[in-house]
């Protein structure tokens, strides 16, 4: 049925206040925009971890369950490999062994030979020091046949004086002699001229003058020859001492021979036993060995019949159950910011996680650590750190092997999103935690000390 105009009018009055009107889904994107706008407003207000990250790798705690590198101590010739790749060794296992490649020790029987060169040298050491001890006793008999003769010759010199001194008392007793007969001859002879003596008297009286005289050239005679006594004695004295001395120089002169000798052949023991000592030490290094438990990783030398240089790696070798840490590396701005025992979140490679640096109770897959070491030296421009297990969280997993990646972020303070928001737009560093690892609350951190009232008081 057809409507006329004047009916169709109110009609189309509805219709324009049906466009007019907002559409159902626009309330419903407003409210939904409300909401996010609100939840975002309540989410800048929720409290945020600040922390600080860093990439690094695996390592140990200890230097001796790092991987380590086994090197030949000597060179030498590969001449079999015990161990494969992967394998578990204990220590002191033989890894390879290596034959000689020096011409001066490739005799199979060098240690003997060298032992009996030592022992050769030892009986000529004994022989030489026994020969030193015999001229020791005849350096001392020589003194003291020495002593003796002087001793003898001195009483001789003695004698021989007294026996000067005798004969001079005699010489001069027959002086006085053959002058009292000379004076009784000549008494004679004037009372003879006198005619008071006889040619008899006189003649005996000349007579007792001539055997004075005669007994005054024998005693004088005496004399000369016991000063000739004197003399020779002090010779014979003399050359005693210069012939003894000659033969204690002599003796002494040879005895030094024969300690100098004895100290060159102990020099040479000296070095015979280092020589042989070093050859032992020398055929235990032709095994090398591990020198602790762990797996072989690598073999750096293949084949049979390789030369091996002196300090040339051979394999690589891997402690087992390691006490892993994580090696981090920190921008020097933040190292104020760390102390050791500061709690740190880690994530590893190959461990699916789901992170919220900023809420660490939240995040999934990652695991806890402490701060053990905060080096004192930077490597880089940057500072390391390691970080060790929290005994007191979940342990990390046993599938960790050195060397893999690790992105660790240490914790710090928790303050209002966006107060950190702020903070990362303008650039300021984290704020300094003042009450051990984590710091005080915001809010706390904005209210006065008793130092600034003190200072406000004051001025």
């Amino acid at each position: 049925m057809n409507l006329t105009e004047k009916e169709n009018a109110p009609v189309r009055g509805f219709q324009a206040l049906e466009l007019a009107r907002t559409p159902r889904w626009g309330k419903t994107l407003a409210l939904w925009c409300a909401a996010i706008f609100g939840f975002l407003v309540l989410l800048l207000f929720l409290p945020w971890t600040q922390n600080i990250s860093s990439y690094g790798t695996l390592t140990t705690i200890s230097p001796a369950e790092r991987p380590q590198t086994i090197n030949s101590t000597i060179a030498g010739r590969i001449e079999k490999w015990h161990v494969r790749e992967g394998q578990l060794v204990e220590k002191g296992d033989t890894i390879v062994s290596l034959a000689e490649v020096k011409d001066k020790y490739m005799d199979p029987a060098l240690l003997k030979r060298l032992e009996e060169q030592l022992k050769a040298k030892e009986q000529s050491l004994e022989a030489t020091e026994q020969k030193a001890e015999d001229l020791d006793r005849q350096l001392e008999a020589l003194r003291q046949g020495l002593q003796v003769s002087l001793d003898k010759a001195r009483n001789k010199v003695r004698q021989t004086r007294l026996k000067v001194q005798s004969d001079s008392a005699d010489v001069i007793a027959q002086r006085n002699e053959a002058q009292i007969a000379r004076v009784r001859l000549e008494r004679q002879e004037t009372l003879y001229r006198q005619g008071l003596k006889s040619l008899n008297e006189v003649e005996s009286a000349r007579l007792k003058q001539q055997e004075a005289q005669a007994k005054l050239v024998s005693s004088q005679n005496k004399l000369g020859t016991s000063r000739n006594e004197l003399v020779n004695a002090r010779l014979e004295l003399s050359s005693l001492q210069a012939e003894y001395a000659d033969k204690i120089a002599k003796a002494e002169a040879e005895q030094n021979a024969t300690r100098s000798y004895a100290y060159s052949a102990a020099s040479e023991i000296a070095k015979a036993r280092s020589e042989l000592s070093s050859t032992v030490i020398r055929s235990s290094f032709y095994q090398i060995t591990a020198p602790q438990q762990g797996y072989v990783v690598k073999t750096l030398k293949a084949g049979i019949g390789e030369i091996v240089k002196e300090a040339e790696a051979i394999a690589t070798v891997v402690p087992v159950a390691p006490h892993l840490a994580a090696e981090l590396y920190v921008n020097p701005l933040d190292l104020p910011l760390l102390r050791t025992g500061q709690e740190v979140r880690l994530q590893f490679e190959g461990w699916p996680t789901l992170v919220f640096s900023g809420w660490p109770n939240i995040s999934t897959g990652t695991f806890a650590g402490k701060i053990a070491v905060i080096d004192n030296l930077d490597t880089q421009g940057k500072y390391r750190i390691l970080v060790t297990p929290d005994p007191k969280e979940e342990p990390w997993p046993e599938q960790l092997r050195v060397g893999s990646g690790v992105y660790g972020w240490a914790l710090l303070g928790n303050v209002p999103v966006w107060y950190e928001l702020w903070r990362q737009m303008n650039g300021f560093p984290a704020d300094f935690p003042r009450n051990g690892p984590q710091a005080a609350p915001y809010k706390e951190k904005l209210k006065p000390t008793k130092d600034d009232a003190a200072k406000e008081e004051d001025k």
